[in-house]
């Protein structure tokens, strides 16, 4: 049974010398253990420095998810009781009554 090619894909050339093992000054440092450390510790560090901004982005949606749910409203009701304040200050002072002097907390 005779392979047919694949209709529609991109057949690429075969490699250069994939036949038989390089023997080049290149193939000699790629083939290295100090060069086989390095790509060890490469991965290593990319591996970590992945797992590091998962956590990192986990962390930052807890803090702002949790900024939302508790920060804002407060934010929200301290503002509302100002400008009652400055309201119940503004009625008061066309009614003709003395300014009072905002308390202290």
């Amino acid at each position: 049974m005779a392979t047919q090619p694949r209709r529609g894909g991109v057949s690429l050339p075969e490699r250069r010398g994939s036949s038989k093992p390089e023997s080049g000054i290149l193939a000699k440092i790629t083939s290295s253990s100090i060069v086989s450390r390095g790509r060890q510790a490469a991965c290593d560090a990319g591996f970590v420095s992945k797992k590091l901004l998962r956590s990192t982005g986990k962390a930052a949606w807890i803090a702002g998810t949790t900024f939302l749910i508790l920060v804002v409203p407060l934010i929200i009701e301290m503002d509302r009781e100002q400008q009652l304040n400055e309201l119940e200050l503004q009625q008061a002072s066309l009614l003709g009554a003395p300014p009072a002097a905002p308390a202290h907390k």
